[in-house]
């Protein structure tokens, strides 16, 4: 398959070899050289549905984990766009953010009268979450930042009322990010206060118009001597999997995986998915479709991870640079009989890619302990020394990325989600036979998922027996287990601040 995609690229006629070269000299032996004497930069790629078995069509980003750290037990605090992005942003829990949908009103939302929504861009903004983020936090410590591509959900780059500009949250020197760009053309983009419209041309797609303006932010800071962080959040690979023009006929008769649990019911499912009958004919071969359509749409993410490589390495700046490369959730294509979509608590869906090269990071190592997205905003502030304020939920991960002695760390993860999702203009909204299951809690440690639903169902799963998590044994367990298990939910559910969910992260 990597010969295959090899071959894809010579096709293209876009080369490896520079950006290969460039990480295996700027980051493989955590030697700094003068340029590195100040404080690091950070170029943090965050992509849209991105699920693990697409990092094999990208050469860029394979390189990358060669570079670098890679971390095998990454998961989100809930698979789903704003939630997890909001995590992100503040490194908390959405049960701290209170974000846990991505629509918060109901008048634009769609959703049936009465209806209760808790997420979105304008619950986000309106309880001035914005207000403390790592962008705010290294910003305040001299950094130039800039957000590029995809927001939160239910941003849209219009002008504010009563001002000829539009709003760009604080914590931001450069703003260059859209609204409904899952189409990657025909869209607005807000380039710091003025909104730009892009039409359908080419040169319009909108992962290019984000890597070249991510190349000019890196040239500019960089020329200017300062730290700098640079988020570049691709719209792709979320559906529709709008690929550039140019990758459009790449990867002729790739098909899905058709893994273990491709086609199959877990026993004992919970009864939101007890239902779902065999995927048809019909249901496969667009799940096929699609999926080739997803490794096409990454071509231009992992084509744009080869240009800001360049560019850093251009302007001076690459062996000072931590690059960082995850996506907000991850996405099911007919495992346990689901259709394409997300929102679950299988590993298909929380568990994501999480990447990192820069000084100090020792090449190609992979870290097993636990991580979360909560631990984003720790880590970046902690590389700009930045004092991590005590209501973050979240871990630093650079003893991690360093090597470093990390004592007892996390043994279980908390993932949270409110459902089913009722908001019909959500493009996240699930089509038929993709799963909309009730909302849950569920903790993910190294050896086993273990779900509560609301209705008081549950589910576990042996990941060192079930690594495919088709055999729920929650009715199996010891009555002490379930209840360590419980408790131990129990207390991440309920923690607030730094120490007290560090401490609940641990199995009872």
């Amino acid at each position: 398959m990597l010969a295959m995609v090899k071959r894809a690229y010579l096709r293209r006629g876009i080369a490896l070899g520079a950006s290969v070269a460039l990480l295996a000299a700027g980051c493989s032996n955590g030697t700094a050289t003068s340029a590195s004497s100040g404080r690091p930069n950070v170029v943090f790629v965050l992509t849209d549905d991105l699920s693990n078995n697409l990092v094999q069509y990208m050469p860029h980003v394979q390189a990358l984990e060669k570079a670098g750290l890679a971390f095998s037990d990454y998961t989100v605090t809930d698979s789903l766009c704003c939630p997890s992005r909001s995590s992100i942003f503040t490194g908390r829990f959405p049960h701290d953010t209170r974000i846990f949908t991505n629509g918060g009103n109901a008048s634009k939302s769609g959703a049936p009268t009465g209806a209760t929504l808790d997420g979105g861009f304008d619950l986000f903004h309106a309880r001035g979450e914005e207000k403390q983020t790592f962008a705010t936090a290294l910003q305040g410590a001299g950094y130039r930042t800039a957000m590029m591509g995809k927001y939160l959900n239910g941003y849209q780059p219009s002008a504010t009322e009563g001002t000829k500009t539009a709003y760009i949250p604080p914590g931001w020197n450069e703003w260059d990010v859209a609204g409904q760009g899952y189409r990657e053309f025909n869209y607005d983009l807000n380039q710091n206060g003025h909104v730009v419209h892009y039409g359908s041309q080419s040169q319009d797609y909108l992962t290019d118009v984000v890597s070249g303006r991510g190349s000019s932010f890196i040239r500019g800071a960089a020329g200017e001597h300062r730290p700098f962080l640079l988020e570049v959040a691709t719209f792709a690979p979320h559906g529709p999997y709008t690929p550039a023009p140019r990758d459009a006929n790449a990867f002729p008769g790739l098909t899905a995986p058709r893994g273990p649990a491709f086609d199959q019911l877990p026993t004992n499912p919970p009864s939101w998915l007890a239902h779902f009958q065999p995927l048809t004919s019909q249901n496969i071969a667009k799940i096929d479709e699609g999926f080739r359509k997803r490794a096409q749409a990454v071509q231009a993410v992992d084509a744009m991870i080869g240009h800001l490589e360049d560019t850093l390495k251009a302007a001076g700046v690459a062996d000072n640079t931590y690059l960082v490369f995850s996506s907000d959730n991850g996405y099911h294509m007919g495992e346990h009989r689901l259709t394409p979509g997300k929102m679950t608590a299988f590993d298909t869906d929380i568990q994501v890619p999480l990447i990192v090269a820069g000084p100090g990071v020792a090449a190609g190592r992979t870290s097993d302990q636990l991580t979360q997205n909560i631990d984003l905003a720790p880590t970046f502030e902690a590389l700009g020394g930045v004092t991590t304020p005590a209501n973050l939920d979240g871990r630093s991960l650079v003893p991690l990325l360093h090597g470093q002695p990390t004592g007892d760390w996390r043994t279980a993860s908390l993932v949270e989600h409110h459902g089913p999702d009722v908001n019909g203009k959500d493009p996240d909204f699930p089509a038929k036979g993709s799963g909309n299951p009730r909302s849950y809690e569920a903790i993910r440690t190294a050896t086993s998922t273990y779900v509560e639903y609301s209705n008081g169902e549950t589910e576990y799963y042996d990941l060192t027996h079930d690594p495919d998590e088709l055999h729920n044994t929650a009715g199996q367990l010891p009555a002490s287990e379930r209840a360590r298990l419980h408790a131990t939910l129990a207390g991440l559910e309920n923690c607030h601040d730094a120490a007290n969910c560090w401490a609940a992260g641990h199995l009872k």
